[in-house]
């Protein structure tokens, strides 16, 4: 189950580069784990540090790079992650969206992303919007005008909200929207029908009683 998503208001952070990859997202040496969790300390690892990453670092006696955005004091707060154009290419991995979605970002906001990475983002909680490369623009050169720069976005309306109140429409798939609304995952979906499923395998061993795991003794034999 995710938590769901419905609005939010926060602070962007304006990451002014094309074509970010998956590996730079998160780097290879961090994709050990298949859990969800332990990746965003290592988010972007390369270009917010000085030295090299490698699991189980303490990230508190790492050398950070001053210049980077995230390092900014005024962007370490942000939940709004601003990008350019064919984000997330690269790589499949879901470790992105993950690394992304622990660091504390909620929305993305791209003229595109790549497909892989855009379904990866809505299947974990983490809402990818997809605006015109003008609007993108638009939103760069106020967020670097105005310390604190905040959005508002509206799932429920599909709506991206400046704070002078411009407003942006972006599409979505209604399909994946309900799932944002109600915080469903893949697994939380197959669990809404867990009573059919379990009804249908009882049928089925009725039917097919020799389908059915033998039964072990104390010493495991069958």
């Amino acid at each position: 189950m995710l938590e769901p998503f419905t609005r939010t208001i926060g602070l962007v952070a304006p990451l002014d580069r094309a074509n970010v990859d998956t590996d730079q997202i998160i780097p290879k040496q961090f994709l050990k784990s298949i859990g969800r969790t332990g990746f965003g300390p290592n988010l972007f690892d390369e270009w917010r540090y000085l030295d090299r990453g490698e699991p189980g670092q303490d990230p508190a006696l790492r050398r950070p790079k001053p210049d980077f955005v995230l390092n900014l004091p005024r962007y370490r707060a942000a939940s709004i992650l601003l990008a350019r154009r064919n984000f997330g290419c690269g790589s499949s991995r879901e470790h992105a969206p993950w690394a992304l979605r622990e660091f504390g970002f909620r929305v993305l906001v791209a003229p595109d992303f790549a497909e892989i990475f855009y379904g990866n983002c809505l299947k974990n909680g983490l809402l990818p919007v997809v605006l015109a490369e003008s609007a993108v623009d638009r939103l760069f050169d106020e967020v670097r005008a105005q310390e604190g720069y905040r959005l508002t976005v509206d799932l429920v309306d599909q709506s991206v909200a400046t704070p002078a109140g411009q407003l942006f429409h972006f599409e979505i798939d209604p399909f994946r929207k309900q799932c944002l609304l109600n915080g469903w995952d893949d697994i939380s979906l197959t669990l809404r029908h867990a009573e059919r499923i379990r009804t249908f395998e009882n049928e089925r061993l009725a039917r097919m009683p020799w389908l059915a795991p033998a039964e072990r003794d104390d010493a495991g034999q069958p």
